[in-house]
């Protein structure tokens, strides 16, 4: 006889038992079909805790749409933000505060900005009286000096011209040398020259300032005024101010953060007057919405109560979900359409809140 292998007695169980799992594969039932234990499952009705809402809604009947959608403002939100980098320096505003156009919202360090537009104040201030000083003319005393000396001038070339005649009288009768006589004409022609030149200094000053002088002065005030007013522009540009009239709805920064343009904004804003709500219609169900359609908005904080609306616009492109329910069962693969639905009432209701739509009639 053959020595006995230990082996096989395992090897023999291991067939023994996959015959009897294949054999048992092929008389069970098909899985897809509900057993005793599965339509005892389904009979059973779970319960809240006491005190705890139950959030499950019911079953909307066949002609009605039903999706979760999320409160927004009848505008799209607004962030706001400033068009240069700076330190904030003061938070003018609070969440939840009505804001009119142009009100300042933030404002960044000005320290530089206000010293510089200052210094331009100052300037334009020196170019407007030196303006004013060229077009009213040279000051008395200077005028009265000018007067004087073309004056003076002309007493010198006056008695210079006498000596030179005088001694061309005497030449000629022998008195005086040639000599002399020249060196009297020669200071009666410089003098003459020096008086000529006085007196038309005269008549510049006594014509007061001239053409040039005033345009030049007019030219340097228009360049100073001109370094004022983007002194002013660049000091205001610190200054953050509301573009649209609404409410505050989020202050992103805190004073003494610094800012750096094209971060997340520093402001949101949104005008609340009227809210909307952002319905995600499943692709299956456009079919049966339509503008104008009424609608019936509830909210898990408000529980009972229900808020009439009226769909206003659809939107023009299938797109991903944007509203999640966190539900264990929520697919997120599925395409949807953004529907806008204006609220009747927003008693209670704030922005960014998570409701469940129904459009084509009455709520379930």
């Amino acid at each position: 006889m053959r020595r006995f292998r230990w082996w096989w007695a395992p090897a023999v169980a291991f067939f023994a038992l996959m015959v009897f799992n294949v054999q048992d594969l092929l008389r069970a039932a098909p899985p897809t079909r509900p057993d005793a234990s599965d339509r005892e499952a389904a009979r059973r009705t779970a319960s809240s805790p006491r005190g705890v809402i139950d959030e499950r809604e019911d079953v909307a009947s066949p002609e009605i749409v039903s999706g979760p959608g999320v409160i927004e403002p009848a505008a799209p939100e607004t962030g706001v933000g400033a068009a240069v980098p700076g330190r904030i320096a003061r938070i003018a505003v609070a969440e939840g505060e009505l804001v009119a156009i142009g009100a300042p919202l933030v404002e960044l360090d000005a320290t530089v900005e206000r010293a510089a537009a200052e210094a331009t104040e100052a300037e334009v201030a020196a170019a407007r009286a030196q303006l004013a000083q060229v077009v009213r003319g040279s000051p008395d005393e200077e005028v009265r000096a000018v007067v004087a000396d073309a004056e003076t001038a002309r007493l010198r070339a006056e008695l210079s011209r006498g000596v030179a005649d005088r001694l061309a009288k005497a030449m000629a009768a022998g008195g005086v040398t040639r000599d002399e006589f020249e060196r009297a004409e020669g200071v009666a022609n410089a003098d003459a020259s020096t008086a000529r030149a006085a007196d038309a200094r005269r008549g510049a000053v006594l014509a007061k300032a001239r053409r040039e002088d005033v345009q030049l002065a007019r030219a340097r005030l228009a360049a100073t005024e001109a370094r004022r007013d983007q002194a002013l522009a660049a000091l205001e540009r610190l200054t953050v101010r509301s573009p649209i009239a609404g409410e505050v709805l989020t202050v992103m920064r805190r004073a003494g953060e610094y800012y750096q343009p094209g971060a997340e904004p520093l402001v949101v804003i949104g005008d609340t007057s009227t809210l909307t709500v952002r319905m995600d219609v499943d692709e299956r169900d456009l079919g049966r919405v339509e503008v104008g359609a009424r609608a019936t908005v509830r909210a898990n904080a408000y529980p009972g109560v229900e808020f009439g609306g009226r769909v206003i616009r659809l939107g023009r492109r299938m797109g991903q979900k944007r509203v999640r329910t966190d539900e264990p069962g929520e697919r997120h693969d599925t395409k949807v359409l953004q529907v806008i639905v204006a609220l009747d009432d927003r008693a209670g209701l704030v922005v960014g809140q998570r409701v469940t739509c129904w459009v084509g009639g009455a709520s379930p």
